[in-house]
């Protein structure tokens, strides 16, 4: 496994674990998750406003850490480590996180 970071207008932004780099490329490209980067925010906006350059890079040692650390602390045990799992370097919020429940 191999390790790669997404960065947004040169911030390293989120960071996950890959078979290789093609197919850490079709993660990266795939409109699903860049959907939710526009979803997701960070400090009240959202993580990419669909404009900003998105890249691919290998992560460095202390990103691949971050997410070898998430994989310890995950919860979830249906998953394993073959899924996907990415890892935000950034604070995140969904916009339903804010959203009074008054029912």
């Amino acid at each position: 496994m191999d390790y790669f970071t997404i960065e947004i207008g040169g911030q390293a932004v989120a960071s996950f674990r890959s078979e290789n780099a093609d197919d850490a490329k079709h993660f990266f490209e795939a409109e699903d998750f860049r959907e939710d980067l526009t979803v997701l925010q960070s400090q009240g906006k959202p993580v990419w406003d669909g404009l900003s350059a998105l890249s691919l890079r290998k992560a460095t040692a202390d990103e691949a850490s971050e997410v070898e650390h998430a994989y310890e602390f995950d919860d979830d045990p249906e998953r394993t480590i073959d899924d996907e799992f990415v890892v935000f370097l950034i604070p995140i919020s969904d916009v339903g996180d804010d959203e009074d429940d008054d029912t």
